[in-house]
């Protein structure tokens, strides 16, 4: 398992395509998600496994996550049993509603950490919160992930293709009709004390200045990357959720005066004409962060 990085990019490719499964490890992404749920056909899931694994031990650049399919199916056990082992970063839970769900799978997966001779929670669980049912939980849903004993939730992320079909909703290019569960996405991720979640993909692929305002506005709205379904979606995902370099500067800037006033007994001074405090520096600090792990990986 690689160790844990930026969380901008997460590429999806189908769990059951081999050539398709081996080219999403390596074109740049910060994370792949092998799919077993949407992307595989229902009477393929059971075979589409053991390409899954087989795609685990090759060579790759990034870390591995698998898909597999939702609790209440037939199939979600059965994935679980078959990829959780040495080579696998994560689990990705489609359609996640109920904090009972969520309590079962990280049994689950904790069992087979133990039975295989795992690190206790070393598999990360991200769900996924795409239904109404999910969305009027989410609060609930993010208090119990952050309260599971393992720690291996550390975010959220929204998906809008169920999530706008289950309500009827149309999904537009401007997407203002899914600012209010991004928001509360966001916003319960946050009150729970979870990372920033990861925004949904974008399934226009030709409609390129949409997706790169659509990456815009989910890293506006505190989002920390994206879910991607093709390699051309990676650049711009990565240059949304990734601080320019001015803004590292200056957030450099800031941590380095804000250190040398309060050491003097200052706690509020400017810095290139911008008031600065506590939260502002909070704020740098966390743009600096952000940017060491991108730093880290790049090399």
């Amino acid at each position: 398992m690689n160790a844990p990085g930026p969380n901008r990019s997460f590429l999806f490719a189908p769990g059951d395509h081999p050539r398709r499964a081996e080219k999403v490890l390596q074109v740049g992404a910060d994370a792949a998600i092998l799919d077993l749920e949407d992307a595989v056909a229902i009477a393929a899931k059971p075979a589409a496994r053991g390409a899954v694994r087989a795609a685990l031990e090759r060579p790759r650049q990034c870390r591995a996550y698998v898909r597999v399919n939702a609790f209440d199916t037939p199939f979600c056990f059965g994935d679980l049993h078959a990829v959780i082992g040495g080579t696998l970063d994560g689990i990705v839970l489609p359609k996640l509603e109920d904090a009972g769900q969520l309590l079962a799978v990280d049994w689950m997966i904790g069992n087979l950490e133990a039975e295989r001779g795992l690190p206790a929670g070393g598999i990360d669980l991200m769900p996924i919160v795409e239904t109404a049912c999910g969305l009027v939980a989410l609060r609930d849903l993010a208090r119990a992930a952050a309260a599971l004993p393992s720690g291996r939730v550390r975010r959220l992320a929204f998906g809008a293709g169920d999530y706008t079909t289950d309500l009827g909703i149309t999904w537009t290019l401007h997407e203002d009709e899914l600012t209010p569960a991004r928001s509360e996405c966001v916003l319960a991720s946050r009150a729970a004390g979870l990372e920033p979640p990861i925004d949904t993909v974008f399934i226009e692929l030709r409609e390129t200045a949409a997706f790169e305002a659509s990456c815009t506005r989910g890293a506006v709205l505190g989002f920390q990357g994206r879910l991607c379904i093709h390699p051309d979606q990676i650049a711009p995902v990565n240059a949304a959720y990734s601080p320019p370099d001015a803004e590292i500067t200056r957030a450099r800037r800031i941590v380095e005066a804000f250190a040398e006033a309060e050491a003097g007994g200052l706690a509020s001074i400017q810095v290139d004409g911008r008031f600065v405090d506590y939260p502002i520096v909070q704020k740098a600090e966390r743009i600096l962060a952000i940017a060491a792990k991108i730093g880290a990986k790049n090399g």
